[in-house]
């Protein structure tokens, strides 16, 4: 039965000379829906309803190409070689870090230029970023990519996985850990947790630096099962220490806006 499995089909429409793939659709989806959800928010905190709409015309296209950007430069040693490939973000190969890296520069540069505050921005915007990387990572799953290592078809079935996911993960004839999907699951439930944490009313700023804590925290374990890293050096995964630093910076942010007063406005403020 192995040998018969096909994988599903990676293109989503064909429109002419025009071939849409399901990696771009899927993460498409992903930023339409946080933008709902971003903008809704957004009116409720008191924000013209147009302010998300905005920031996202510049956000998506520099964060996608930071994070292209940020896959090249941590594979120079391939794309140097194939410097046709670089504009290929089709085919996968755009690194969340870097994206983020692209949204929050622009966030800062936006919140600034329209008189607003960054911190209540990404506050707000928190629970649909990571809400767009959950729905993103399917992105992965249909070009079989961001995968973990070697296991059994059997050991697939212990997670009680529907048959399209467990042979999705069968790969030149191999099946790998679904890394896609747990991180896919960690993200919607950092997603819940963000929503409630809206409820506890934390400090201006709070609910952006738990959204890069809890994202990064699982982002890290999920990153050492990984077989596609981007590598620092033989050892040291990329997104694993940027994971590190990130929790650290935000736990520093954190106790520093605290203790310089910085944080005296709350989210329903």
């Amino acid at each position: 039965m192995e040998s018969t499995i096909q994988p599903l089909d990676r293109v989503f429409l064909h429109l002419g000379p025009i071939t849409i793939y399901w990696y771009g659709v899927i993460i498409g989806t992903g930023v339409l829906i946080g933008l709902w959800l971003a903008t809704r928010e957004g009116v409720r905190r008191g924000l013209p309803k147009e302010t998300f709409v905005d920031l996202v015309l510049f956000a998506v296209p520099i964060a996608i190409l930071c994070a292209r950007a940020y896959y090249v430069i941590f594979e120079w040693n391939y794309y140097s070689k194939h410097i046709s490939e670089i504009p290929k973000i089709w085919e996968g190969g755009l690194a969340i870090h870097g994206g983020l890296i692209g949204a929050v520069a622009t966030g800062i540069v936006f919140a600034k230029a329209r008189g607003l505050s960054f911190w209540k921005l990404a506050d707000i915007a928190a629970p649909s970023i990571i809400l767009g990387q959950a729905i993103g990572r399917w992105g992965n799953f249909m070009n079989q990519e961001a995968h973990g290592g070697p296991v059994t078809r059997e050991f697939l079935e212990s997670l009680h996985l529907p048959d399209f996911i467990i042979n999705q993960m069968y790969i030149n004839g191999q099946y790998y850990h679904p890394t896609f999907l747990y991180e896919s699951l960690w993200d919607f439930a950092g997603f819940l947790l963000l929503l409630w944490l809206r409820r506890v009313n934390l400090r201006r700023g709070e609910l952006f630096l738990s959204y890069l804590i809890w994202y990064s925290i699982g982002r890290f374990y999920i990153e050492g099962m990984r077989t596609d890293s981007l590598m620092l050096t033989s050892h040291l995964r990329i997104a694993q220490v940027v994971s590190v630093a990130l929790i650290i910076l935000s736990v520093c942010l954190w106790v520093y806006r605290r203790m310089k007063g910085l944080a005296k406005e709350r989210y329903r403020d």
